[in-house]
């Protein structure tokens, strides 16, 4: 799977961020209103509801250059949904089976409740995440 020795510090992994209009769309603006740093390769992509995503959504964007994607979910406090959580998590392992099957490491997918103030455990999502897929290096079937 993809992890190639010798690709460099320089190497800054692109993450696609899912997010949620009302819980966890409040917290990472407040991280980026607060000045606080993370890597300036996320993407984040807004939608209703993280129980919505597809995981074909998450093969198509690591296909199309994303290094790794992060689901950041309501978690116990989704206005559409009481299982959102649950149903979230099960989307993150099909994705994850689905990275698989297509030759990418299926560490290429994180999933995490951020609620509408979690600026900082945001940020050290983004890091910690940005640091692990720098050691998996660029997707690549494997």
């Amino acid at each position: 799977m993809a992890g190639q020795a010798g690709e460099g510090k320089d190497f800054l992994p692109k993450i696609l961020v899912f997010s949620t209009h009302n819980i966890s769309d409040p917290g990472i603006d407040l991280a980026g209103s607060s000045h606080m740093h993370y890597p300036p390769t996320v993407v984040v992509a807004s939608m209703p509801c993280s129980s919505g995503i597809k995981p074909g959504w998450i093969l198509y964007a690591v296909e199309r250059g994303f290094d790794g994607v992060f689901l950041a979910t309501d978690g116990e406090e989704c206005a559409f949904l009481p299982d959102c959580a649950e149903r979230t998590a099960q989307i993150a392992r099909k994705a994850q089976e689905l990275l698989s099957q297509n030759g990418y490491d299926p560490q290429r997918v994180r999933m995490s409740a951020v609620c509408s103030v979690c600026a900082e455990p945001f940020t050290n999502h983004m890091k910690e995440f940005s640091e692990a897929l720098r050691k998996l290096g660029p997707a690549r079937k494997g």
